[in-house]
């Protein structure tokens, strides 16, 4: 496994180690010596195509998460919400599917969100945090500001997702 820099400081993608045979594949996920990170929450997400899930965060107890595709493709798209950061406010989007031989790693402080590219799709991941109802903030989605490329402009989402606020009022 190694780290392999992204243009956000800080958010990396994990390349994992990958056996492969006649049966199928075996893939590491996370080495705590890699990221020095402590995970103590993990979730698995369905979702159908066209399904957009975020961008979420938690101001309070905020989660890093390690995001890892089991099943199907997503965009994966990240902000960087951290305020004294560089990059503050800007985005970084990548595609990962069942066949990555990587997962993203996202830092505290970052909104996190995806969209299902595939029939169908099932999302790992491994958080830092327990989730916390009562410091979630929702971006929304489509905010003019972030700039991001979603690949459809009526994506499937959620109430709280339609709700979303804009950068400017985070």
């Amino acid at each position: 496994m190694k780290l392999i820099k992204t243009k956000i400081k800080d958010l990396v993608i994990v390349k994992t180690n990958i056996y492969k045979d006649h049966r199928g594949f075996f893939k590491e996920i996370e080495r705590s010596k890699i990221l020095k990170k402590k995970f103590i929450f993990d979730c698995l997400s369905y979702s159908k195509k066209n399904t957009l899930r975020g961008l979420h965060l938690q101001k309070i107890k905020p989660q890093a998460k390690l995001i890892t595709v089991a099943h199907g493709e997503i965009l994966d798209v990240v902000v960087d919400l951290r305020k004294n950061s560089k990059t503050y406010g800007k985005h970084f989007s990548i595609k990962i599917n069942q066949n990555s031989d990587f997962s993203l790693f996202i830092p505290e402080g970052f909104a996190h969100g995806f969209m299902c590219l595939s029939k169908n799709c099932i999302i790992y991941y491994k958080c830092t945090n327990y989730r916390n109802e009562k410091s979630e903030v929702t971006l929304k989605w489509n905010d003019k500001d972030l700039k991001i490329k979603w690949p459809i402009k009526k994506p499937i989402l959620s109430k709280k997702d339609r709700l979303g606020i804009p950068l400017s009022d985070y």
